[in-house]
C-alpha cells in the first residue's frame, strides 16, 4: 500500500494521507523520548510525504502538542493536516513541590480540569493554538467523553456538550477556524450517543477495530456510514502487541495483556507466519480495508520505527492470508479486507 495516497474524510473535501501519525507516543506515554528524537521521529514522517499528524493537549499533558507544533510550524501551512482535541484545560498544580503528573512515563509537570462547555472548549481551542505555535488547527475533537474518564459523572460532562460545548465547535467550523469537528472514541456506544445528538464530521476510533478486535462492525461503523462520517484508526497495533507479537509483556490497551489475549495473538501470528506475512504488516493494512476509514495513525519513539511502520504498511499481502484468517474464525466474516 501506498502510505502518501490521499483518501477524502467523510463528506468533508479534506484529504489525509493514508498513513498518519498519531503523536500520543512523544508526549512520553510509554517510554522517555529526547528532544532530538522527537523531532527526528517527525522529520522522518516528513520526509517519507506523510502529511497527516495527530495530537492532544492529554498527551504528556502539553508536551506533544509543543513537540508536534516546534516540529510543524517551520512547514508550510498548506501542506500538512493537523488534529487537536479538546475538553481537558491544563492548569499549574495546586501543590507544585514535586508533583508528577500522572499516567504518562514523562510529560510536563500540569495538572488538568475537564471542561465540555462553550467556554471550556474555547479555551482548550485558544491554549493548543499557543502551544502548537499555530494560528489555525484543521481537525478538533472531543476527547475521552466517555464512563472510562468520567464515570457516574458522564452526563454532567455530556449535559455540558449538549448545552454549549458543540455550539463552540460548530462555531469554529462555520468561521473557517477549523476545516472539520468530531470525537475521539474508544468505548462502544460512544459513536452512536455522538450521532443521535449532533452532526459530527469525523471520528478518531482507537480499539473495537483492528486485526484483533472488530466490534465495530456491530454498530458505529455502520452508523458511521449511514452519516457519512470519516473514521480516523488510532491504536492500530491495541497498544503494542500486534507488533511486538505475543510475549508476556507484550502490551494491550496501555496494560499487560492477558492470556486469552495473547493466545489469540499467537494464533493471528501463527497464519500471518504461513504465508510470510509479518503480524505487523496484517494489523496495519487491515483496517483500511472498511469504506468509513480514511487513515491509519500509528505512533513511534525514534526514527527507526517510523522506517518500520513504513515498510509494514508496504508488504504485499496475499488474499489468501485474509481468507485463512476467516476460515480459521480469527477474523469476522463480514469484516471488509485489503
Amino acid at each position: 500500500m501506498n502510505p502518501t495516497k490521499t483518501r477524502k474524510l467523510g463528506r468533508t473535501e479534506i484529504e489525509l494521507t493514508q498513513f498518519g501519525f498519531g503523536a500520543a507516543s512523544l508526549g512520553e506515554t510509554f517510554a522517555l523520548v529526547s528532544e532530538e528524537d522527537a523531532q527526528a521521529t517527525l522529520q522522518t514522517l516528513w520526509d517519507h510525504g506523510i502529511r497527516y499528524f495527530d495530537t492532544a493537549p492529554l498527551y504528556g499533558w502539553g508536551l506533544s502538542e509543543h513537540r508536534v507544533g516546534n516540529f510543524l510550524y517551520r512547514k508550510p501551512r498548506h501542506e500538512f493536516v493537523l488534529s487537536t482535541k479538546v475538553g481537558r484545560i491544563l492548569r499549574a498544580p495546586a501543590v507544585k513541590e514535586g508533583f508528577k503528573a500522572p499516567w504518562f512515563k514523562g510529560g510536563l509537570p500540569y495538572d488538568h480540569v475537564f471542561d465540555y462547555s462553550y467556554g471550556g472548549i474555547m479555551r482548550s481551542y485558544e491554549d493548543s493554538l499557543q502551544r502548537l505555535r499555530l494560528n489555525r488547527i484543521d481537525l478538533l475533537a472531543v476527547h475521552d467523553l466517555e464512563v472510562l474518564h468520567h464515570g457516574e459523572g458522564l452526563q454532567a460532562f455530556r449535559d455540558q456538550l449538549a448545552n454549549g460545548g458543540w455550539r463552540a465547535l460548530e462555531e469554529l467550523r462555520s468561521t473557517g477556524e477549523v476545516r472539520a469537528i468530531g470525537a475521539g472514541i474508544n468505548e462502544r456506544g460512544a459513536i452512536a450517543w455522538f450521532l443521535e445528538n449532533f452532526d459530527p464530521d469525523f471520528f478518531i476510533l482507537a480499539r473495537n477495530y483492528t486485526l484483533l478486535e472488530q466490534e465495530a462492525l456491530d454498530e458505529d461503523l455502520p452508523l458511521s456510514r449511514e452519516r457519512d462520517t470519516g473514521i480516523i484508526l488510532a491504536s492500530v497495533f491495541n497498544s503494542g502487541i500486534l507488533v511486538t507479537g505475543p510475549s508476556e509483556s507484550a502490551m494491550y490497551v496501555y496494560d499487560k495483556a492477558p492470556p486469552e489475549i495473547i493466545d489469540k495473538v499467537r494464533q493471528l501470528e501463527r497464519v500471518c507466519h504461513r504465508h510470510n506475512v509479518p503480524l505487523a504488516a496484517a494489523a496495519i493494512q487491515f483496517p483500511l480495508a472498511h469504506p468509513c476509514v480514511t487513515t491509519v495513525i500509528p505512533g513511534a519513539l525514534h526514527p527507526r520505527q517510523v522506517e518500520e511502520d513504513l515498510g509494514y504498511f508496504q508488504t504485499e499481502i496475499p488474499s489468501a492470508l485474509w481468507a485463512d484468517l476467516k476460515a480459521e474464525g480469527l477474523l469476522r466474516q463480514d469484516a471488509p479486507t485489503p
